[in-house]
């Protein structure tokens, strides 16, 4: 039976007034070496959930890791492994379903079997009410939110990197699921997860700038490096989005942890690709029974 945990382990290699894992909401669940980071909200609302970390696969990054997506950079065999390992972790007979992400703003609806079934389709976010379904996107660095509707038991998974981010794609999936599942955005519980936050994640201009011409306002987010050069905090950025579409503040939880900071734990693009020409994927889940 997976176990769960509440060691916290958030404040380390961060700054001293971050917040403690229990009290952003979260705890960690493990199960025969795999651990999963939990938003114990959604979960109380009967929604099975979790942010993967890189422990307790067999893909060799460089060994013994989690990866759970990049079949250019593993093997089929590794990662249906990994990915059979990280749902034992939630327990039940849950199907995965995902999208082939393009940093867009475009919403996967999974409503059939032929919707699990397609992981071709171009998206950055998923939707489903479906029983005994677990939808999931893939993060190496960029925002991972989940969003669980606890009265319509409509659910959500979003990939909010920066692209994403300007393309507002976290408002575009609440509106998803208030127009086509019935849901009202004061009953979403959503649960910001690891990604490269504003203490590490530098941009350039061109960012910025995109930034400007989508929000009002957007300097809040970035503080100045160099020349042309900021630290974007995209983690709040999300959270302003969902709030700016309705969400109650208190139904937003975000993890306290860097994927850029905690490499221990985290597959980070930034950090890995340029050192190994390659890196992981984590899979961020939401789904039902």
């Amino acid at each position: 039976m997976p176990v769960e945990t509440i060691i916290d382990t958030s404040s380390e290699n961060a700054d001293s007034d971050s917040p403690s894992l229990t009290e952003s909401g979260f705890f960690w669940r493990e199960n025969n070496g795999v651990k999963v980071l939990v938003c114990r909200a959604l979960d109380a609302a009967g929604f099975a959930n979790g942010f993967s970390t890189r422990l307790g696969g067999v893909s060799p990054f460089p060994d013994g890791d989690l990866n759970l997506a990049g079949f250019d950079d593993d093997t089929s065999e590794n990662i249906h492994e990994n990915r059979r390992r990280f749902l034992a972790v939630f327990g039940g007979e849950f199907q995965l379903a995902t999208a082939w992400q393009v940093h867009g703003d475009t919403i996967k609806s999974v409503r059939s079997i032929d919707d699990v079934r397609n992981s071709e389709e171009r998206a950055d976010a998923l939707v489903s009410d479906l029983e005994n379904l677990m939808i999931g996107v893939k993060t190496a660095d960029c925002v991972p939110v989940l969003i669980g509707d606890a009265k319509t038991r409509a659910f959500a998974a979003v990939h909010a990197g920066w692209r994403g981010t300007v393309s507002s794609i976290a408002i575009k999936a609440v509106r998803e699921l208030t127009r086509n599942f019935r849901s009202d955005p004061n009953d979403l519980i959503c649960a910001i997860g690891p990604a490269a936050c504003g203490r590490n994640y530098e941009i350039g201009e061109d960012v910025i700038d995109a930034f400007a011409e989508n929000f009002t306002g957007s300097e809040k987010y970035f503080s100045p490096t160099r020349e042309g050069h900021a630290l974007v905090d995209l983690h709040l950025a999300n959270r302003d989005q969902l709030l700016d579409c309705g969400v109650k503040f208190d139904n937003i939880y975000t993890a306290p942890l860097c994927t850029m900071e905690r490499p221990d734990l985290f597959f980070s693009y930034r950090l890995e690709k340029q050192k190994y020409g390659k890196t992981g994927r984590l899979l961020s889940v939401i789904g039902r029974q």
